[in-house]
């Protein structure tokens, strides 16, 4: 015979059904590259979160696109694997009874320093081997602050070196001193810039810029980054912080779901450079879901299908 569950019980159990069948609003997970539920990482008003889609354009936006090459193509600097080891930069969500431990780094001057929240086997862009950036982002969920590294080694029970690091306060619009790097050169936060799967693929939605990389940047920053990494003065050469925006025309149609869902974000949000690199490398988590020949699909925008956003109150000497 069948048992009759109480009404405010089936309630419960029916929103608990729901909530598996989809990622729940707000609810973060743990672990690396842990969905997060559709919660932002940063306040609504966040430069991160800005609607950039109305700016005005920049009046040397077609000179420094043309420095970066109008034919120069998107590449997805993320994805499943390369080479056995992950594609893009990773992370991993802890709770608040993560152990601290202790952090050596080489650049000590502009780090925050330790103990950081790192578990010992949290994952490291490029993998345990890897000889890239290295970095280390780890995200403390119940205190919503972001703990960053660049060039991060473990170092067993003694904890981790590295050569910069940075706590982020997730719940203000925090920015570094001037003249301060990060765990990213243009002193910025980097997993809010990151593309996840969690929001492209598990919300449908990208509601902020996108951190990218160039090979030649300006010695000068746009506010809210707080660092340059060049020693060129050209004005025609992006300083770090630049915004990019796809243009309002450009053609959606054609590209794969998630692939609109990102070139909608770079419509409304654009891209921020963030570090010096291969050139128009968007960021973004790795994880074994994506569909990789999507991805490549992101190959077919240029350069020339994008503006420069208008740039005030640029740092220099």
């Amino acid at each position: 015979m069948a048992r009759m569950l109480p009404v405010g019980l089936s309630v419960i159990l029916l929103w608990a059904g729901a909530g598996l069948a989809q990622d729940k609003a707000g609810f973060v997970e743990l672990g690396p590259n842990a969905s997060l539920g559709g919660r932002r990482l940063l306040p609504d008003d966040s430069p991160w979160h800005r609607d950039v889609s109305r700016d005005r354009v920049d009046p040397r936006s077609d000179r420094i696109l043309a420095r970066i090459g109008l034919n120069t193509t998107l590449h997805p600097d993320f994805g499943t694997q390369w080479e056995g080891a992950p594609i893009g930069i990773p992370y991993v969500v802890v709770g608040k009874d993560q152990p601290r431990v202790p952090v050596q780094f080489t650049d000590a001057d502009e780090s925050d320093p330790g103990p950081y929240p790192i578990p010992p086997d949290a994952p490291i862009e490029g993998g345990p081997k890897g000889t890239g950036d290295r970095h280390v982002l780890v995200l403390d969920k119940d205190r919503w602050v972001l703990w960053e590294l660049f060039n991060a080694h473990p170092l067993g029970k003694a904890g981790w070196k590295a050569d910069s690091g940075a706590v982020w306060d997730l719940k203000t619009n925090q920015v570094r001193p001037p003249r301060w790097t990060s765990a990213d050169a243009a002193g910025l936060p980097i997993l809010p810039g990151l593309i996840r799967y969690d929001e492209v693929v598990g919300q449908k939605s990208l509601d902020h810029a996108v951190r990218f990389t160039l090979s030649k940047t300006r010695r000068a920053y746009l506010p809210p980054a707080s660092h340059w990494a060049s020693d060129r003065r050209d004005e025609d050469l992006p300083p770090m912080g630049m915004r990019l925006r796809l243009k309002a025309g450009f053609d959606l149609s054609g590209y794969a779901e998630e692939v609109r869902v990102i070139l909608q974000a770079l419509k409304t949000y654009g891209m921020i450079l963030a570090d010096n690199g291969s050139d128009i490398f968007l960021s973004g988590a790795p994880d074994p879901r994506w569909n990789d020949d999507a991805l490549r699909q992101l190959r077919r925008v240029k350069a020339r299908d994008f503006e420069v956003v208008e740039m005030r109150g640029i740092v220099t000497e």
